[in-house]
């Protein structure tokens, strides 16, 4: 195995838990699964119409934003996951808190982005910490952002009942702050992403090829050899008029 060579993990969990995501990646997809919340064939109709594109290239971007969709999560757990593997009582639990050190009482709640936490599911987590700290009063909760605004661990100040809450043991951390915190190197975070393309890589390389199923066009065409038309009546074929409709 291709040498790595990051401390704080070793080659081989590095190489499993980059595989364990790469093969969550989607790569088939049906007219079931495209439909799945029902497609809006009037918004195609002026995407493909306003930025002058085919209905069939519209379709296409389609397509990838769902298979992207997907994947994005699967991100998530690769964000998550890498902490049962760097020892120190770090774990990822089944259910709860995203990664926990028991021996620490650091409870962790992992985001993506800084900004994918509405009002409410800020609150919401934020009383789920304060629980915490009410049980056991010397715990650590984190709410650490994979793509924070800056570097940063700092208390998190929301409002709460619509008053200002602040708490010194809640705190908003960025991940490359977490990294350091779990390693002991402040560079960590930093090192993984520059090792990050050529394990990707290595990954894909050992992996048997993964042909893209995709037959949402071949099922659309069934419905009529005019996409177009397929579309409106994948939506709206049992409205009034659409048994002839004509485009």
């Amino acid at each position: 195995m291709k040498k790595y060579n990051l401390s704080f993990i070793s080659d081989a969990d590095l190489f499993n838990h980059v595989k364990e995501t790469v093969e969550k990646y989607r790569f088939t997809i049906d007219l079931a699964e495209f439909n799945k919340n029902i497609i809006d064939p009037i918004k195609l109709t002026f995407d493909a119409k306003v930025y002058d594109k085919s209905v069939q290239a519209v379709v296409e971007s389609e397509i990838l934003r769902q298979l992207d969709k997907s994947n994005t999560n699967h991100i998530g757990y690769f964000h998550q996951n890498i902490f049962k593997y760097l020892g120190n009582g770090w774990r990822v639990p089944d259910s709860g808190f995203d990664v926990v050190n028991d021996t620490q009482k650091i409870y962790v709640e992992m985001k993506n982005k800084h900004n994918t936490m509405n009002s409410s599911s800020s609150q919401k987590t934020y009383m789920r910490m304060l629980s915490a700290t009410v049980k056991e009063p010397t715990a650590i909760c984190m709410l650490v952002e994979v793509i924070a605004t800056k570097s940063q661990n700092i208390q998190w100040v929301v409002s709460l009942d619509g008053e200002r809450t602040i708490h010194d043991n809640i705190r908003r951390v960025s991940i490359d702050k977490f990294y350091e915190l779990v390693t002991g190197d402040s560079t960590a975070f930093k090192q993984l992403c520059e090792k990050l393309p050529t394990v990707i890589e290595d990954v894909v390389f050992s992996l048997s090829q993964k042909n893209s199923v995709n037959t949402v066009f071949a099922e659309l065409e069934k419905i009529s050899p005019n996409l177009s038309k397929s579309l409106y009546l994948l939506a709206f074929k049992k409205y009034q008029g659409f048994e002839d409709f004509e485009l």
